[in-house]
């Protein structure tokens, strides 16, 4: 008798269990975004570009280039925040990139609006006669 008890007793837990889990892939789906949009509104969406000037890019011209950059936070409303630096890394494994960017927006959307921004096409016009190439990392921060 006892026996029955304990059985029946795990079949009521183990129906409990599986009653709250999810029963189709649709509803696992759905969790699965619903997470993955709780984590992306906790983080930032980086944009990491990295600049080699041509041999023949002038001071002057790269400076020109670094604060027009710069000058992109003030006009376009998406960007949440800005920084760049230049190589000086004592490893000397750069291979030639000189100037790092780090922009950051609130998602991915805020980038797509970034990148066809007519600011940012005229500052992409501006670089180009002295780039010799360029490198962009985007990425989600993680802590």
């Amino acid at each position: 008798m006892r026996n029955i008890a304990v059985t029946a007793l795990c079949s009521v837990f183990l129906l409990g269990i599986i009653g709250m889990a999810p029963t189709d892939k649709a509803e696992t789906k759905e969790a699965e975004k619903t997470e993955t949009k709780k984590k992306e509104s906790e983080k930032v969406y980086r944009h990491l570009v990295l600049f080699k000037f041509k041999e023949d890019a002038t001071k002057e011209q790269i400076e020109q280039v670094v604060a027009a950059f710069g000058n992109l936070k003030n006009e376009i409303n998406t960007i949440l925040g800005y920084e760049y630096g230049t190589d000086v890394s004592p490893e000397k494994l750069a291979k030639g990139f000189s100037h790092c960017f780090l922009v950051t927006f609130r998602n991915k959307k805020d980038l797509e609006a970034y990148l066809p921004h007519p600011a940012h096409q005229a500052f992409t016009v501006k670089l180009k006669p002295i780039l010799a190439d360029v490198l962009v990392v985007d990425y989600w921060a993680e802590s």
